[in-house]
């Protein structure tokens, strides 16, 4: 069965994509304030796993969750927590914005991995927006001469992300958005399990909230960008993704008293000037949705 691609279902996925993403931005930001990076992730994916089951019986139970794709499976996970992993030290180590805005060299890496394993083009709409997008961030964030660890960690997070969202692209294909995320859960799972038991420390109840506002949102997030991509090719996708360096900025002033300022809006300006660029026209080829 086929659906006809479309850039409003890609977009409203996209949202949910965004909502989830911010949440869980500042709930890990929390929850490392007592707890090592290693628990955190082992925890995600666990109770995450518990939190899929409604979605795994409306999808038929746990026969539908068979694939003939378990190796790439398993290497797109073992990408995916590696990024992860950077992500959440880099979260404790900069600014919020400072983080996200760097995660932004993610589109430049996944439109030529698209291009190449893909077979996407990247016609001029396309890099118009990842250049807009990008000039953007560069606005936003400043970057002066200094590069520390929390930086570099990120733009590490950045790229192994970006192989990431190619290698979903591709099992979109071959398995259902809940078979994806259900293996994600599997195997995230298991690979972190050693390394958080080292690290174990009994969460108090005031880390628990944190602790299943991650779970969630990671979880769940991945569903939204998953069924995004079944609407849209990858490259119309992760464009969208840029909204949330100017929603950080609103996130960050709500919560953390981070200031916004002229820069700040000037960048997201154009970020959403290249995001409109980007949807005016969109493709139309027709996409397997499992």
């Amino acid at each position: 069965m086929n659906d006809q691609a479309s850039l409003p279902k890609a977009a409203l996925w996209m949202g949910g994509w965004l909502a989830l993403m911010l949440t869980m931005t500042v709930a890990g930001r929390e929850a490392t304030r007592e707890l090592d990076v290693f628990q955190i992730m082992v925890m995600r994916s666990s109770i995450g796993l518990v939190l899929l089951m409604p979605l795994v019986m409306m999808a038929g139970g746990l026969r539908s969750l068979r694939t003939t794709a378990f190796g790439q499976h398993v290497g797109r996970n073992v990408v995916h927590y590696t990024g992860q992993y950077l992500w959440l030290y880099a979260l404790t180590l900069i600014p919020i914005a400072q983080l996200i805005s760097i995660e932004f060299t993610m589109p430049i890496w996944t439109a030529i991995l698209a291009a190449i394993f893909l077979g996407e083009r990247i016609g001029w709409r396309k890099s118009a927006s990842i250049a807009l997008g990008l000039a953007g961030v560069a606005i936003i964030v400043r970057p002066g001469a200094d590069f520390n660890l929390g930086q570099l960690l990120a733009l590490a997070s950045a790229v192994t992300f970006a192989v990431s969202v190619i290698m979903v692209k591709a099992l979109t294909r071959r398995d259902s958005v809940t078979t994806i995320i259900f293996w994600m859960l599997v195997i995230q799972s298991v690979l972190g399990l050693v390394p958080a038991l080292m690290v174990w420390k009994t969460p108090s109840a005031q880390d628990w909230p944190w602790i299943v506002l991650v779970a969630f949102c990671g979880s769940f997030s991945h569903y939204c960008m998953a069924r995004a991509m079944v609407h849209a090719e990858a490259t119309i996708v992760v464009p969208m993704d840029f909204l949330r360096v100017p929603l950080a900025a609103v996130v960050g002033y709500l919560v953390y008293a981070e200031a916004i300022d002229v820069f700040t809006a000037l960048g997201a300006g154009m970020i959403l000037f290249g995001n409109m660029l980007n949807l005016k026209r969109g493709g139309t080829a027709r996409i397997p949705a499992k």
